[in-house]
């Protein structure tokens, strides 16, 4: 949807700032909601709501091209968009470093409600006050990241995000104050929302225009796909292990996994900047100074 790659950062931080804003004022007015008409008529009005979803599919026109046919079967479609994500070792790292974020952030999601119990000993407002704070570091975090006029630098962003958000699941899981717990999950949501909007916005930039359908497929497969097994592994080591000791876990999973991320990162750099420089991101350097020019700009990644 997006006619300017300059505008898919800030584009793709929007995206974020709406959703996160929706989780914040959604449970709000779900509980006005609740109170006053009960929860037949919450639900009911919910439903309605989507008239506009679908009001805006329709409002959306002349947006994009007509697709153009190849003559290739689904299977073998699929099977190109699968050997191209496997060979481009950036998007490759990028999948997986969301993989491990996506498998991380389920647990400590999951688990919320014997947090706000059990370990804080509130009620259902407890829990609202930590999704809150959860919902509130995220906005920040997107509206962080629409400032951002540049996809350069955003591979360092990336792993420091994922390193804040697998610290703040230690700290949050070492809480035991309502008050200390809140602004942990902020930190921690704000680092899952950067996260994952710096890795929506390299893979779409570096993705080829023919395959960018199916690479986002896989992103989504990546994310998404990952979920149920972090719900399983968060009710598999809750039972096992309690819910502190299991965020804890998770949370030194993430800081493991983007340890390797950004060890690997400085290699990824001769494969990112040839597609930077056929977009016009970064200037064309002659052959001789490139290799001077890419251990300048690994520190920007």
């Amino acid at each position: 949807m997006v006619q300017s790659r300059e505008d898919l950062p800030n584009a793709i931080a929007l995206n974020s700032t709406l959703v996160n804003g929706a989780r914040l004022v959604g449970p709000s007015v779900a509980g006005v909601l609740i109170a006053t008409i009960g929860e037949g008529w919450c639900f009911a009005l919910d439903a309605l709501s989507y008239l506009a979803v679908l009001w805006s599919l329709v409002a959306m026109t002349g947006l994009q091209p007509a697709p153009v046919k190849t003559g290739a079967s689904l299977l073998a479609s699929l099977r190109e968009g699968y050997v191209y994500v496997v060979g481009f070792a950036p998007i490759r790292a990028l999948l997986l470093m969301l993989s491990v974020v996506s498998l991380a952030a389920v647990p400590h999601t999951v688990l919320m409600p014997i947090f706000a119990t059990h370990v804080l000993g509130g009620g259902p407002h407890t829990l609202g006050l930590l999704m809150g704070g959860s919902g509130l570091g995220a906005v920040v975090g997107a509206l962080w990241m629409a400032r951002r006029r540049t996809v350069l630098g955003l591979g360092r962003v990336l792993a420091r995000s994922v390193a804040l958000f697998g610290l703040g699941l230690c700290l949050f899981s070492r809480s035991t104050t309502l008050w200390v717990s809140m602004p942990l999950l902020a930190l921690t949501g704000g680092g899952m929302m950067v996260g994952l909007a710096a890795a929506n916005t390299m893979v779409q930039t570096l993705a080829d225009e023919d395959k960018r359908g199916r690479v986002m497929s896989f992103y989504t497969m990546a994310f998404f796909g990952v979920m149920p097994f972090g719900s399983l592994l968060a009710g598999w080591l809750g039972g096992r292990i309690g819910a502190p000791a299991t965020v804890l876990a998770t949370g030194i999973f993430a800081l493991g996994g983007v340890a390797i991320f950004a060890s690997i990162l400085p290699r990824l750099r001769p494969h990112i900047r040839p597609v930077y420089e056929r977009l016009g991101i970064v200037p064309v350097v002659a052959a001789g100074l490139r290799d001077a020019t890419a251990q300048v700009d690994a520190t920007k990644e």
